[in-house]
């Protein structure tokens, strides 16, 4: 079959790569029918994220439809058409009883190296690295899905593929954003980023109840994208003090929530963002937390910090001191899609939350690398890039 390949640091290739089989009992091969590009994905491409091997195939946002089955699958069957969640839970450990997923104790095969850097194992994911198990990404034309029962949600007939598409990770990620973030009805809600993820995360906020949802960025087709389909007011970044906007907009106090959905390369276009770069390309930080200090800092005095964008390792210049004395709650977590999956899609069916927009741009398969350039660099307005495997 053919697969996009990550073949080194800024290096992609559509290659033919064996098709996979059914290694478990529980596992399900599902055809690619849409992947989208996502952010955390732009990471994997400039060397971020550790242990990553040529040949390794990228891609985890994905709908499709299932071509076989394991001998213990009871939930799915041939031909149904299913959402995929990125992350991949066993649906009987601890943490995944628990709903949290993401730190599911069986899913990630590869475990020393994350035990290592972090204390102990999140969950696998596909396409994302052998760090986090080493998965096929859904970059291809077929996928092995491990534990299908529990990762794989069927789409309602009223549903077409590319409103489906992104409950796989961008609308779950985001919800999971605004849910555990603690937004409730009549607060004031900021969120850094306006791609896939910052935009679900605001919409979410708006249907949880908030009373203003403030989005952050300096695209401007990201920005007029906010406004228009999440209905999200918003800030260019490059064009005011973003804390002092913040504060004028709530009543002095800040926002009540914060939301980071930009991950290890922010940016702010100034002499910081230098720092930042210069520091993490000389290995004396793994992640450039801009967003994340500015988030703490504008955050009201009890508020809550949600950090949803990916980071990999230490940052420098963290504003402990904030956090502790403004009396914050600072959380963070890969998505616990499988929590949220089932009611995005009714809230998709039902017309509340539209998520189609986001696909800036559709191509087949063989064009992913030029989709990824276009993605990466902002190109042309591009905000996600869905390829089709059998275009």
């Amino acid at each position: 079959m053919k697969a996009l390949c990550w073949q080194g640091v800024n290096e992609l290739s559509v290659e033919r790569v064996p098709d996979p089989r059914i290694l478990n009992a529980q596992d399900a091969i599902v055809k690619v029918l849409l992947t989208t590009t996502c952010g955390s994905d732009l990471h994997l491409l400039g060397g971020y994220i550790p242990s990553m091997r040529a040949g390794d195939v990228i891609g985890h946002e994905f709908i499709g439809q299932i071509v076989e089955v394991g001998s213990e699958v009871r939930r799915h069957k041939v031909g149904d058409r299913v959402v995929v969640c990125s992350v991949i839970g066993c649906g009987r450990c601890w943490h995944c009883e628990h709903d949290m997923w993401s730190l599911c104790e069986n899913s990630n095969v590869e475990p020393a190296l994350t035990e290592m850097m972090w204390g102990s194992d999140p969950a696998g994911v596909f396409g994302y690295s052998h760090a986090l198990g080493g998965y096929r990404g859904s970059h291809a034309e077929y996928v092995r899905v491990p534990f299908v029962d529990y990762g794989a949600f069927s789409v309602p007939d009223g549903v077409d593929d590319m409103n489906a598409l992104f409950a796989s990770d961008a609308a779950p990620t985001g919800w999971m954003g605004a849910d555990l973030g603690g937004v409730r009805p009549g607060d004031v809600v900021a969120v850094w980023g306006c791609g896939g993820v910052g935009q679900m995360a605001a919409r979410a906020a708006i249907l949880l109840g908030a009373d203003r949802v403030i989005a952050i960025d300096r695209y401007p087709e990201r920005l007029a994208m906010a406004e228009r389909h999440v209905g999200a007011e918003t800030i260019d970044y490059t064009r005011t003090d973003v804390i002092a906007e913040l504060k004028e907009r709530s009543g002095g106090r800040g926002p009540d929530v914060c939301i980071e959905a930009v991950g290890l390369e922010a940016e702010t276009g100034g002499p910081r963002t230098m720092y930042d770069m210069a520091r993490q390309r000389l290995g004396l930080e793994l992640d450039r937390p801009f967003a994340v200090r500015e988030a703490v800092y504008a955050c009201r005095k009890g508020g809550s910090v949600f950090i949803l964008g990916v980071f990999a390792g230490l940052v420098d210049r963290f504003p402990l001191g904030a956090i502790m004395n403004k009396g914050l709650t600072v959380r963070g977590a890969q998505q616990h899609g499988q929590r949220y999956i089932p009611r995005l899609l009714d809230l998709i069916d039902k017309g509340e939350l539209r998520t189609a927009h986001l696909a800036t741009h559709t191509m087949t398969l063989d064009e992913a690398p030029k989709g990824y350039d276009l993605f990466r660099n902002k190109k042309d307005g591009c905000v996600r890039a869905v390829f089709r495997p059998w275009a």
